[in-house]
């Protein structure tokens, strides 16, 4: 199980990787087709063709991370397709450790979330005696 602080992004790369890239090669593959900064601190996320192995790869703060996963049974699945022209899928820390898990989220309902409205400027009218 993975504990990742709120700040940590996670990018998918939404092609196939070839996962017999090592620390440098998936660290160039982050570079030109998610386009980040593989020393930024954020978890990278690669799939294989075949879709049953995965490889994250992380930087903290004092050399590369990579944690690689093969399913033996099933493939791991994106839940959402990239943006057009985007080489990259982002996901959050839940979404991720399902996927882990094998869970196909494609079919997963969510509820909505909720969000605090916008912040509005008090003024005198807006306060209530």
């Amino acid at each position: 199980m993975l504990t990742l602080p709120a700040s940590v992004r996670i990018y998918v790369a939404a092609e196939p990787v070839d996962l017999r890239r090592g620390f440098d090669g998936l660290a160039a593959t982050t570079r030109t087709l998610i386009r980040q900064d593989p020393l930024s601190g954020h978890l990278f996320v690669f799939l294989n063709r075949r879709g049953n192995r995965i490889k994250l790869l992380a930087w903290d703060r004092t050399g590369f991370l990579v944690i690689y996963k093969r399913l033996e049974r099933g493939k791991f699945r994106l839940t959402t397709q990239p943006a057009a022209g985007c080489g990259h899928v982002e996901l959050d820390a839940g979404d991720l450790a399902l996927m882990l898990e094998g869970v196909d989220l494609r079919g997963v309902r969510r509820h909505q979330r909720w969000r605090p409205l916008e912040q509005q400027p008090v003024t005198e009218s807006s306060i209530v005696p």
